[in-house]
């Protein structure tokens, strides 16, 4: 790249930031915070397994996922600051990192000024944004990470690589965000020249990419909120290794007033599969397949096998209520529905039911209690899991979780 470009694009970026002429100020102040949540939970859930007998077991994540990370900013002068974040994700029934994720599953940096943020690196995609912020399951905990069927639309919540670029409006009533991220000349394409044999690679591959995998995006958000009303959409477009194209859209809203929340939304997963004319684009349908299976499916999202169907809808709708400052309460129904299988045995819909109640001994301290259970019907191939071949599941959850 010339001098000149170069010169012109950091000349950008601190006019973003409003941080013209700061880097000379001999002084700056900035603040380092070390957080974290550790949440272990007992789980019971019937129909699991070859046998689909019942499994009992404790999990390091009932209500919340447990984690640690660090934020630390510096004041740059004239409204702007530099901004970094780190985040690390942990089973704490083991002691041991999460499975098959990045160390941080959250790492990036970037500049905040009167005209918005700008970050670099892993992030939370504008689809997690928008739910998060607008229209989440829980008032005081997003989602229970032991049941969670909502994040199952999200594209896999984070997006490595990724620029994105936040806004808001002096009150916050109206807040935004846009997001780029690169691929890298991720492809199947080493892959194909070992075809038939390569077929074999397709797990560990797909393994490989989900972890912190590179793949391009592009997306934006918006959302309003005011008097208790908050409403907002998002769309994301995500190129997957092998040439597909899946478009995800969400929208919808909730409304606070007084001890009750309550909240709706919607959300669509439409993947562009290629048609298959030659060995080749079969095998890179498979390998995009088995990714969007892996963000469509799992126990911790109540998800269920994709088969050979390219679109998933959902319909989510839901109440809380604070009965007493220390305790809250809240269920929440989903509604999948499942199509585009060619055979027709993997277009189906879903059920989702769930119900907490969230303790509070303090404002670090709480413990939780929860049901939740999932109901499957239409094609033979719809299952929750390989090994019990399931199309029911009910799991009860009971936890306690801290913050510092």
């Amino acid at each position: 790249m010339h001098l000149f470009a170069k010169k012109n694009i950091v000349l950008a970026t601190l006019a973003l930031c409003g941080a013209g002429g700061v880097m000379a100020q001999a002084a700056s102040t900035s603040k380092v915070q070390l957080w974290g949540i550790v949440d272990v939970a007992v789980r019971h859930t019937n129909n699991e397994g070859p046998t689909q007998a019942g499994l009992t077991k404790m999990i390091g994540g009932g209500m919340s996922q447990s984690r640690w990370g660090i934020n630390a900013e510096e004041d740059l002068g004239g409204g702007a600051k530099a901004l970094v974040t780190l985040e690390n994700r942990f089973d704490a029934d083991v002691g041991s990192p999460a499975a098959n994720v990045p160390f941080f599953q959250l790492s990036h940096v970037g500049l905040q000024g009167p005209y918005g943020r700008l970050t670099a690196g892993r992030q939370w995609n504008v689809l997690f944004d928008v739910v998060t912020s607008t229209y989440a399951s829980f008032p005081y905990s997003p989602y229970m990470e032991a049941y969670k069927p909502e994040l199952g639309m999200a594209m896999g919540a984070r997006t490595s690589n990724m620029l994105k670029y936040m806004f808001a409006t002096q009150d916050r009533s109206f807040v935004g965000g846009l997001q780029y991220s690169f691929d890298e000349n991720n492809d199947t394409k080493a892959l194909e020249a070992g075809l038939p044999g390569s077929m074999a690679q397709v797990p560990a591959y797909v393994a490989g990419t989900l972890n912190g995998g590179a793949w391009k995006t592009m997306g934006g958000y918006l959302r309003y909120a005011a008097s208790g009303l908050a409403v907002g959409g998002g769309y994301l477009r995500t190129t997957l290794p092998g040439g597909t194209d899946v478009d995800a859209w969400t929208l919808g809203g909730s409304y606070r007033t007084g001890p009750w929340y309550l909240s709706t939304g919607y959300g669509l997963n439409k993947a562009k599969f290629a048609t298959v004319t030659s060995p080749v684009v079969g095998f890179r349908n498979a390998v995009d397949g088995a990714i969007l299976g892996q963000f469509w499916g799992g126990p911790t999202n109540g998800g269920f096998l994709p088969g050979n169907a390219d679109k998933r809808q959902l319909f989510k709708i839901g109440v809380g209520y604070q009965m007493t400052p220390q305790l809250n309460l809240g269920m929440h129904y989903f509604r999948g529905k499942q199509s585009g299988s060619v055979t027709g045995t993997s277009n189906g819909n879903a059920n989702f039911y769930v119900a907490v109640a969230d303790y509070a001994f303090s404002k670090r301290t709480d413990a939780y209690f929860g049901v939740d259970h999932t109901s499957i019907s239409g094609g033979s191939a719809i299952v929750l899991d390989a090994a019990s071949q399931a199309r029911s599941r009910t799991g009860i959850t009971i936890g306690l979780r801290h913050r510092f």
